[in-house]
């Protein structure tokens, strides 16, 4: 088994667990269940370069793409490189979000989440330094 380098960012902060969450809207206050369903690496001159993370919500498929520079981006900070597990906590962490503070749930691809995004994410979950953000 390959152990993370010490002290692992892992060890440190566990996983969030957004593969299965409910979020309440605030619009409606109508809860919402959130369950991760598959994750698809696209690279392609007519894809956007992104990790897809698809979630049901409501048990409608949602598509959410971080880029893949923010892989990189994370590894360079953070020391490790970010994981599909982590990759869906980040994704799971952006909708529940999204949903909570009444952007909603209606779309059905967040294509446009950015690397700043990703990495202040990562940020909220403890992952990386805050100041590590970009501005």
């Amino acid at each position: 088994m390959r152990t993370c380098p010490a002290p692992c960012i892992l060890e440190i902060h566990p996983a969030a667990m957004y593969e299965d969450f409910t979020a309440t809207d605030p619009l409606t206050q109508q809860a919402i269940h959130c369950e991760y369903q598959c994750l698809v690496v696209g690279i392609a001159t007519r894809h956007s370069d992104t990790v897809d993370i698809k979630f049901l919500v409501n048990g409608q498929g949602v598509w959410l793409g971080l880029p893949h520079p923010a892989w990189v981006e994370f590894k360079r900070i953070a020391g490790v490189p970010l994981s599909d597990r982590m990759a869906v906590d980040l994704a799971g962490s952006y909708l529940k979000r999204a949903i909570e503070t009444g952007l909603g749930a209606d779309r059905n691809h967040w294509n446009d989440i950015s690397v700043a995004d990703v990495l202040s994410l990562a940020a909220g979950l403890n992952w990386i330094p805050q100041t590590a953000v970009p501005q």
